[in-house]
């Protein structure tokens, strides 16, 4: 199985990558599995919310995926804040 074109290891570290870069724009404090958790869901519920909006998915490969899954992140952190308040 494979996720936007890149494959499970790839998904591991990119969903890494962008789950820091959006732990860093958003001046949030989490840790590395964390962050590859952000990364991975953040960018399924992207794709998820792109598809349902009739926009399609951002592309294929793991830059695409990148793209989405720092976008999806900081999206997840955005909602955890307004949630705790």
């Amino acid at each position: 199985m494979e996720m936007n074109g890149v494959g499970w290891l790839a998904a591991i570290i990119i969903g890494g990558l962008a789950g820091w870069l959006a732990e860093k724009v958003m001046k949030s404090d989490m840790g590395l599995f964390m962050n590859i958790i952000l990364g991975i869901i953040g960018a399924v519920v992207l794709n998820a919310i792109l598809v349902a909006l009739n926009i399609g998915i951002l592309g294929v490969g793991w830059i695409a995926y990148l793209i989405t899954g720092f976008i999806g992140a900081c999206l997840l952190i955005w909602i955890g804040r307004l949630v705790r308040r």
